[in-house]
């Protein structure tokens, strides 16, 4: 059994009340400090009966540095009495006034605390440490909430695609057990081949984005115009299979990155602008380096089915494939089917990872235009 979570103890202070005794505190040593200044200056008026300039005035009292000094001191401590509660009064309500922003603060991580990651403090004022505070929490609790949504969405996804292989294989079996004799077991064990094939693909690919979204980037220098070669070559018979013919325009593109995110970054883009191509159909890839701006620059180009703006960014949400959340007819892609939808948000997971930005477009005339932005490594 799990330890019982202690309970928040009250705090024997609240810092509003320690501020208003400091400030209480340091007005009481200054009003000391002001009163021992004044009784030291008086130890040096001359030790005489002090008399009425004025004639008319002889009636006053006479006062020595004796009297005044033993005056001074009975009213020190009266002084520093009033000054003691004034300290405490108005640092009660300065420290209040003060600290309000926290106790907004103190709300919003409370709420957080019970789950609601939908409010925001939104402080606004004087942009000092609280407003900055809490700009900070607020940026944290978007992150996390954009977080929680998209592992709510990845985890919805892939129960979804992995149930169907898994209900394919066992509908298959079913059918061969209830009718053993009429069975084409050849043709039975490659559509079981395929289906495992795809389950056992779609595994890897979601080990691959987990790790991807867990990993932080290796630092290494490395030209991502070779990576891109590599990767076009290796899908060659691929791309001759499907009638694509690509045009490369690799510069030297330096990045300094991990090599092996990097490679299968470029492998899943070539391969996207394979599959989800026209017979015939075409394909780019340009590589590029700004120094004046320290920015590398990858694009890949292919023609195929036209996309909306809307449409072409959603691709890099995961299991979303080109045609939407349908497998492709012409069985293109890996697996059973076609693709598993994972391409695009692994290149953009690694694209975060290496502190660099992901834009996909459609393209005029049909087709996807993949931009990817990292910080170029100083040649």
């Amino acid at each position: 059994m799990n330890a019982a979570r202690p309970r928040p103890t009250k705090p024997l202070a609240s810092a509003r009340f320690r501020l208003a005794l400091s400030y209480a505190a340091f007005l009481v040593a200054a009003g000391a400090v002001l009163l021992v200044g004044v009784y030291v200056v008086l130890r040096y008026v001359p030790n005489y009966p002090l008399t009425a300039a004025n004639p008319s005035e002889a009636h006053l009292p006479i006062a020595s540095r004796s009297k005044i000094l033993t005056v001074l001191v009975h009213l020190s401590g009266a002084l520093l009495a009033a000054l003691a509660l004034i300290g405490i009064t108005g640092g009660w309500f300065l420290a209040g006034w003060v600290l309000r922003p926290l106790q907004r603060i103190d709300e919003a991580v409370r709420l957080a605390a019970g789950g609601r990651l939908d409010h925001r403090i939104r402080l606004t004022g004087i942009n000092d440490e609280f407003r900055r505070l809490a700009d900070a929490f607020d940026h944290m609790l978007d992150r996390l909430d954009d977080a929680f949504a998209t592992q709510e969405r990845f985890a919805a996804n892939a129960s979804h695609e992995l149930r169907t292989p898994l209900a394919v294989t066992g509908t298959l079996l079913d059918v061969a057990r209830q009718n053993p004799d009429g069975q084409d077991y050849p043709a039975l064990v490659e559509r079981l081949s395929v289906t495992n094939a795809r389950a056992v693909g779609l595994t890897e690919a979601l080990l691959r984005l987990a790790d991807a979204n867990a990993v932080t980037a290796a630092a290494a220098p490395l030209d991502l115009a070779g990576t891109v070669r590599a990767a076009v070559r290796e899908s060659g018979d691929e791309a001759r299979r499907y009638g694509v013919t690509w045009d490369l325009r690799l510069e030297a593109a330096p990045v300094l990155g991990d090599g092996a995110l990097l490679a299968q970054l470029a492998a899943n883009l070539v391969q996207n602008a394979v599959r989800h191509n026209t017979a015939p159909g075409t394909a780019l890839a340009a590589t590029g380096h700004d120094p004046r701006r320290g920015l590398t620059t990858l694009r890949i180009e292919n023609t195929g089915p036209g996309y909306t703006p809307g449409a072409a960014a959603r691709l890099r949400e995961p299991f979303l494939r080109g045609e939407g959340r349908t497998r492709r007819r012409d069985g293109r892609g890996p697996g059973a089917g076609g693709g598993y939808g994972l391409g695009l948000a692994l290149v953009a997971r690694v694209v975060d990872v290496h502190g660099g930005t992901l834009d996909t477009a459609p393209r005029e005339g049909g087709g996807l235009v993949v931009t990817v932005t990292l910080p170029a490594h100083p040649v």
